[in-house]
């Protein structure tokens, strides 16, 4: 690991940039975000998933199993179903920066959304 200079710290090894990199890209995939962002707010099946996020099942059902892989997803057996959340010890920082990232780009959004707001200051 290389050191940075004057700053002491340890730059990270060309593979966990490498890996880091990989993760960030599957949530540059707005779907992949969406599942991200909803299973931040609490676990789901993939059937609640694929109406939440609006997508057929069987592309949500893919979207998880790359998430999962890159181990952003978690999932557990419940009897006949899959259920899958993000598991927010391990994955503490990228949850906080999926819902600090969405939460401000939302709430750029509000004021658009409801035009009478607008109208009120006129």
């Amino acid at each position: 690991m290389a050191t940075a200079s004057g700053a002491g710290h340890q730059d990270p090894s060309a593979e966990v940039l490498a890996e880091a990199a990989a993760a960030l890209g599957l949530l540059a995939a707005p779907a992949r975000l969406h599942i991200v962002w909803a299973l931040a707010q609490g676990e789901s099946d993939v059937t609640g998933l694929a109406e939440r996020v609006g997508g057929a099942l069987p592309a949500v059902s893919q979207h998880l199993t790359k998430l999962r892989l890159a181990g952003l997803v978690r999932s557990r057996r419940e009897g006949r179903r899959q259920v899958y959340f993000v598991d927010t010890v391990e994955q503490a920082a990228v949850v906080d920066v999926v819902r600090l990232l969405v939460g401000r780009l939302a709430e750029k959004e509000e004021p658009a959304a409801v035009p009478g707001r607008r109208l009120r200051g006129l």
